[in-house]
C-alpha cells in the first residue's frame, strides 16, 4: 500500500501560580499501519517528564508545570495509508451474549454518554432498521443533521443529552451523542481522539484542533465511523480510546493552571 507522510505536533503554553502535576495525551499510538518517525519532546524550562500507559493503553507524558510560565512541545512524522478507513456495509451486529468480554464496558452508561436516558429514543429512530453496519451509519447520517458544529456550543459539563437537546455541539459532542444511540442498541461503541489532517478534501478554513470520532465492535473487530465529518477519511492518527472524552483528556491538571493557548499540527509537509 501506498504511504504518506504527514507532520503532526502540538503546543500547549501555561501560566502557574504553584506548582502543578500534569498528564500530556498527545503522543500517537503505533500500529501495523501507522509509523511515527522523529518523536521530539520539549519542555522551556526543562521539567523531568515520564512515561506510561493508562488502563486502554494509551500513551500518556506526566510531569510538573512549574510556577509562572511554561511550554510544552510535541512533533513527530507520521507515516500512514494513502487510503481511508476500511468499510464494509454487510458487517453484522453481535447479540450481546456473543460479545468479546472486554467490548461488553463500551454497552455501558459513561460520563458522557448516556444510552439509559437516550434508549427510548434510539430504540425509537433506530430499532426498526436491520441491524448491521448500515444501522450504525444510519445512527451517524442522523446525528450529523441533527447537530450544528459550533465552536464554543457546549462546555466540559455537557453530555450526549444536553447536546441532543441544545442541537449543536463539537465533534466530541457529535461523537458522545452517536456513541449513546449505539451503546442504547447494546452495540459495543468507544470514543478515539487523534490528529486528523485535511487529507484529499477541502482544507477547513478553522484553526487545526484535535479530532474526535468513534469506533464500532461489529462482526470480530472493531470498525472507525465519524458522525462529526460522516464520510471515511485519510490521515486518522490516533492518540486516545477510552469510554468517552473523560478518558482521553488532552491535557489533565491537579490544580487550577492558566491555559494561555494550544496551537495544534496535522499536516503533509510542503514540497520545496
Amino acid at each position: 500500500m501506498e504511504t504518506r507522510r504527514v507532520q503532526i505536533g502540538c503546543e500547549f503554553s501555561y501560566k502557574a501560580a504553584i506548582p502543578t502535576p500534569v498528564i500530556f495525551q498527545v503522543l500517537p499510538i503505533e500500529s501495523p499501519h501507522i509509523s511515527i518517525e522523529g518523536p521530539q519532546w520539549a519542555a522551556e524550562p526543562q521539567v523531568e517528564v515520564s512515561q506510561y500507559s493508562d488502563l486502554y493503553g494509551n500513551p500518556c507524558l506526566r510531569t510538573v508545570l512549574p510556577v509562572g510560565q511554561s511550554r510544552f512541545r510535541y512533533q513527530a512524522m507520521a507515516i500512514v495509508p494513502d487510503a481511508t478507513e476500511d468499510v464494509d456495509q454487510d458487517a453484522r451486529e453481535c447479540a450481546p451474549d456473543e460479545l468479546p468480554d472486554d467490548t461488553l464496558i463500551y454497552t455501558l452508561p459513561s460520563r458522557y454518554c448516556l444510552p439509559d436516558v437516550l434508549g427510548a429514543e434510539s430504540w425509537s429512530r433506530f430499532g426498526h432498521l436491520a441491524p448491521g453496519y448500515r444501522r450504525v451509519q444510519a445512527i451517524c447520517d442522523y446525528v450529523n443533521g441533527h447537530l450544528t458544529f459550533q465552536y464554543g456550543s457546549s462546555t466540559p459539563l455537557s453530555t450526549s443529552v444536553d447536546v441532543n437537546l441544545a442541537g449543536r455541539g463539537v465533534c466530541r459532542d457529535f461523537t458522545h451523542l452517536a456513541i449513546s444511540f449505539c451503546r442504547a442498541l447494546n452495540i459495543p461503541a468507544r470514543y478515539v481522539f487523534g490528529y486528523l489532517p485535511d487529507m484529499d478534501v477541502p482544507p477547513d478554513p478553522a484553526p487545526m484542533d484535535f479530532a474526535a470520532w468513534m469506533e464500532v465492535w461489529l462482526g470480530d473487530r472493531w470498525w472507525t465511523f465519524d458522525p462529526r465529518n460522516n464520510t471515511p477519511r485519510k490521515g486518522r492518527i490516533v492518540i486516545g480510546r477510552g469510554r468517552d472524552a473523560s478518558d482521553v483528556a488532552m491535557v489533565t491538571t491537579f490544580g487550577g493552571p492558566l491555559l494561555e493557548s494550544m496551537v495544534v499540527q496535522a499536516e503533509e509537509p510542503s514540497q520545496g
